[in-house]
């Protein structure tokens, strides 16, 4: 029996010696750092050079959007006018803002003189 006393706690000293077997996962957490560096460091690059392209493509189009707040601006007194030729009666003119209306282009009310505000002094 001592045999058998002195052989199990060999055993146990020798299971708690073992010489555990070490992977390099240091290797596999620096290969991964690494990756997700270089993958946000090309996203971030594709997206500068997409932010400049859209403002690229946004000043080229602002002498139209220029362009086209001046023919805005132009039809709204233009119909303004006309409005104003059907209202004292001309026929013509009638006939345009009904169809105008019809094809549900708003024609603005004709314009009313401005009334006076009063300002006053503050206290």
């Amino acid at each position: 029996m001592e045999n058998q006393e002195q052989a199990t706690p060999d055993v146990e000293i020798s299971e708690e010696n073992r010489p555990v077997e070490k992977t390099d996962s240091n290797v596999a957490i620096i290969i991964t750092l690494v990756a997700l560096l270089l993958w946000f460091g090309f996203q971030s690059v594709q997206l500068w050079r997409e932010r400049g392209n859209l403002s690229a493509v946004k000043a080229s189009q602002e002498t139209a959007l220029q362009e086209s707040e001046k023919i805005r601006l132009q039809f709204q007194g233009l119909m303004t006018k006309t409005s104003e030729l059907a209202n004292q009666g001309h026929a013509g003119a009638r006939m345009i803002v009904d169809e105008l209306q019809k094809r549900g282009i708003g024609v603005p009310p004709p314009a009313k003189p401005a009334e006076k505000l009063e300002v006053k002094p503050a206290k």
